[in-house]
């Protein structure tokens, strides 16, 4: 018998040590949560500051300088990665720096002419690059203002020569105040449209089609 109570003595003891180590358990401080929560947000902003400045962003068109591609209130991502490895390439759509706004303020518009090329427009409304016939099939409207490059334009060796798809309601490269676009001035690539959602897709950036322009 004494041997029994023994063993339920020392039962009990084992059992109340369990309890009295689990209620010694320390609980995490206030201060360290609030520091995992600190650390988190902060984690977040240097994600968010990261993609928007090196992977990609959101833009809102506004205006009808590329219709009927893009329309005033259409969404897009803007890809930034590409042009880190490769250069822009004809009929590419970007985005780029309005230089003589007070506020900032990005134009979008269409690559028509690489560095080294030369532009010109007839009084037709023909494109010729380097004295051919440009193949395109975006801007079906007959130019009526060639503006600049109604004489020819050689571009450097940085420069690209951008059009908006609506060729006639269109402020760019054949205009003083946009001219020739650096290099170094493109912020990205217009990738994708995200709205309006019955109009979501991955913008073209091929020449299809034969019509010549």
């Amino acid at each position: 018998m004494d041997k029994d109570l023994n063993e339920k003595y020392s039962e009990d003891n084992a059992s109340d040590g369990v309890a009295l180590s689990a209620e010694e358990e320390p609980k995490p401080s206030l201060l360290n949560e609030v520091l995992q929560l600190l650390a988190y947000i902060l984690a977040i902003f240097v994600i968010t500051f990261l993609i928007l400045h090196f992977v990609g962003q959101r833009t809102e068109v506004s205006g009808s300088s590329m219709e009927d591609t893009l329309s005033d209130g259409d969404n897009l991502i803007v890809e930034k990665i590409s042009y880190r490895f490769t250069d822009p390439k004809r009929f590419d759509i970007i985005i780029f720096p309005y230089k003589y706004s007070e506020e900032p303020t990005y134009y979008i518009k269409r690559i028509i002419g690489l560095p080294g090329e030369t532009i010109y427009i007839d009084p037709d409304g023909n494109i010729f690059i380097d004295g051919e016939l440009l193949e395109e099939n975006y801007g079906l409207a007959t130019i009526l203002n060639p503006g600049r490059a109604a004489t020819p334009i050689t571009l450097g060796e940085d420069e690209y020569f951008v059009m908006g798809d609506n060729r006639n309601g269109s402020e760019d490269s054949r205009f003083n105040d946009v001219a020739n676009i650096k290099r170094e001035d493109i912020v990205g690539r217009a990738w994708v449209r995200i709205y309006p959602f019955d109009e979501i897709c991955v913008l073209d950036h091929d020449y299809v089609g034969e019509h010549a322009r």
